[in-house]
């Protein structure tokens, strides 16, 4: 009974303290991606050079779609013929951070944690965009440009008032994006709650996730069990309250939104074995350096 007591207790914690953050941030998400014009994106995901690719790499951190949402836009731009460094910038920027989650990030971790999180992002992406194109093998053709049929007719479709995309800004908000990644937000308080009221996961932790058994903890566990971004938050913030050290939970952070069994599957399909395991091997790497770095300096 004291357990079920606790985890009411924990989930109501987790709930006041999110709600407000999660409205902000669908709200946010809603206005970037109304008015955001998709032209945009395509635009710069085209270019080369490194200055795009640090253009490519914030447009992913601020675009208010999961990891789901930026496969098919990433495969599409890869059949244009947009380099393979840039579509991959693009798949790491994007599901790793979102306005959400950072949100949620700087409530729960703080100010100084939340700016490490979103420098790592964006510095994963140079290096995984730069390595990428590096070993990229596919000639380098001019990007076609021809429209699919829903750009095709979207040109003469009158364009929308302002109220219009006021009203649609607000539907992807409160309607798709509660349905999209709704229950994934639910399941990660409700797991953060659950992780929370045993005291068991505390002792675990403590005797036998310290050191190098944490970050390898991590690492399992991020490839192994997908939570967006958003969800992961909370689910992590437990953990680390339970005795998760810092650097681990960055790592955690990073590698869960980014090793998603469908992203995984789509570049395996799309770009092959061996890039598949160039993406899960320099995330990893990756994750683990910025995950040791700042448990030497927190």
């Amino acid at each position: 009974m004291s357990f079920i007591v606790e985890f009411f207790s924990h989930l109501k914690h987790y709930i006041s303290d999110t709600a407000v953050v999660i409205v902000i941030g669908f709200l946010l998400s809603g206005i970037f991606y109304e008015f955001i014009p998709q032209s945009i994106v395509k635009k710069y995901l085209v270019e080369k050079n490194f200055f795009t690719l640090f253009i490519i790499i914030l447009i992913g951190m601020i675009l208010p779609i999961c990891c789901i949402g930026s496969l098919p836009m990433a495969v599409g731009f890869r059949r244009k013929g947009v380099k393979l460094g840039n579509v991959l910038a693009f798949l790491v920027a994007t599901p790793a951070t979102s306005i959400t989650s950072v949100l949620l990030t700087l409530r729960f971790f703080g100010v100084l944690f939340t700016i490490y999180l979103c420098i790592s992002v964006l510095v994963l992406g140079f290096v995984i965009g730069v390595l990428g194109n590096i070993f990229d093998k596919k000639s380098s053709e001019e990007p076609e440009d021809i429209l699919s049929a829903a750009e095709f007719f979207s040109q003469f479709l009158p364009k929308k008032t302002f109220f219009e995309k006021i009203k649609s800004a607000l539907e992807y908000a409160f309607v798709y994006l509660p349905k999209e990644i709704g229950l994934e937000i639910l399941i990660g308080l409700l797991l953060a709650s659950f992780i929370s009221s045993l005291g068991i996961v505390k002792i675990f932790i403590e005797n036998f996730l310290s050191g190098a058994y944490g970050y390898l903890f991590s690492v399992v566990f991020g490839v192994l069990m997908y939570i967006c971004s958003t969800a992961s938050v909370p689910l992590v913030y437990a953990l680390n309250q339970q005795g998760l050290s810092i650097g681990p939970s960055l790592v955690l952070l990073i590698l869960g939104p980014l090793t998603s069994y469908a992203t995984l599957l789509v570049i395996r399909k799309e770009f092959g074995y061996k890039i598949l395991f160039f993406y899960l091997i320099t995330i990893i790497v990756f994750s683990l350096i910025s995950g040791y770095i700042l448990g030497l300096i927190w």
